[in-house]
């Protein structure tokens, strides 16, 4: 737990590309900011799959994964999430279980049903576009393959088969939530591009059924928050996250942008509405008022842990808002 917050805060990350720089600098940049994490005491580091868009290098995300671990000692790494639709069970299995081979205790498996890109790339993947409704018997299949081997079982995860990999479900509606309960998986809302998370996450608590892996619920919201010495200087860092989410609504995917002063001059106001409802969720502001949203955001979702997704254009004032959310001001 870090700081005074009520509750464990965790980090999400996509190996954002920044304009003007490479590859290679958004993977250092996660590093750099996985370290920085660890040493103030956040649980988790979880990183995405998506494919196929301009700003994200975090496509191979297993390889990604055992990269971060072996650059930190006591952080979770995870998948936030692996989208199980695009692979075959037994090679996430074999993946996963090797990483957890590595990096014990230290890794964890968050699943998600949607390709995490468009559908020509999906094609280009090579899986079935429809896989995403067979979701519930892939994860069958999946946990069939950590499970340790039955004697005579001809198709083993090697390794995998046996090996204890966290496994979480991830959503962004109540598909999720319901599987999630029904199996007694903890549960990871995605409030960071879904702001109506609290329906999900009252539905998964009621629902939950006790299992091997969790005798009562455990509940994860994502939110994007940017904090900042003040409320003007976080609401102008915040001007990166909404250019990136005014090319979500143009389908104009870019690498992520310096912030701006102002952003009248860039969308129209029909734009403006849609970049406003999909950050609806955004914490933005200084260290008190971070403090007071970030806390009302639990009380209302009784989340028991919260992921922080930041899109700041340079490093340092990343990290700097994941050090002010390390320490906020008690209530």
């Amino acid at each position: 737990m870090t700081g005074t917050f009520p509750v464990p805060l965790s980090v999400l990350d996509l190996a954002p590309i920044l304009e003007g720089q490479d590859i290679a600098t958004s993977f250092a940049n996660s590093v750099a900011l996985a370290r920085h994490v660890e040493a103030l005491g956040y649980r988790r580091f979880w990183l995405a799959e998506h494919h196929n868009l301009a700003g994200v290098a975090s496509s191979a995300t297993a390889v990604l994964i055992g990269h971060v671990a072996a650059h930190t000692q006591t952080l979770r790494i995870g998948s936030g999430g692996v989208m199980l639709p695009n692979h075959a069970p037994l090679l996430i299995a074999e993946q996963f279980g090797t990483l957890a081979t590595l990096y014990p205790g230290r890794i964890d498996l968050g699943l998600g049903r949607a390709p995490g890109t468009d559908s020509a790339t999906v094609q280009a993947i090579g899986r079935d576009p429809q896989a995403g409704f067979r979701f519930p018997d892939l994860l069958d299949e999946l946990r069939y393959f950590f499970a340790p081997a039955e004697p005579g079982q001809r198709v083993r995860a090697i390794p995998g088969a046996g090996v204890d990999v966290p496994i979480w479900l991830l959503g962004s509606s109540d598909f999720s939530a319901r599987l999630a309960a029904r199996l007694g998986l903890p549960f990871s809302f995605a409030g960071h591009f879904s702001p109506e998370g609290m329906a999900a996450m009252r539905l998964y608590r009621h629902l939950f059924q006790p299992s091997e892996t969790l005798a009562k619920p455990y509940a994860m919201i994502g939110v994007p928050v940017t904090a900042a010495d003040t409320d003007a200087e976080a609401r102008r860092l915040a001007t990166t996250a909404e250019q990136k989410f005014l090319g979500m609504v143009r389908g104009t995917r870019r690498p992520l942008q310096p912030p701006v002063d102002d952003m009248a001059a860039l969308w129209h106001p029909r734009e403006e509405a849609a970049v406003r409802q999909r950050l609806a969720a955004a914490i933005v502001g200084g260290p008190h008022t971070v403090a007071r949203e970030l806390r009302a955001l639990v009380e209302q979702t009784e989340a028991d842990e919260v992921m922080i997704v930041t899109d700041c254009y340079h490093l340092e004032d990343r990290l700097r808002s994941y050090e002010i959310l390390a320490n906020l001001p008690a209530a």
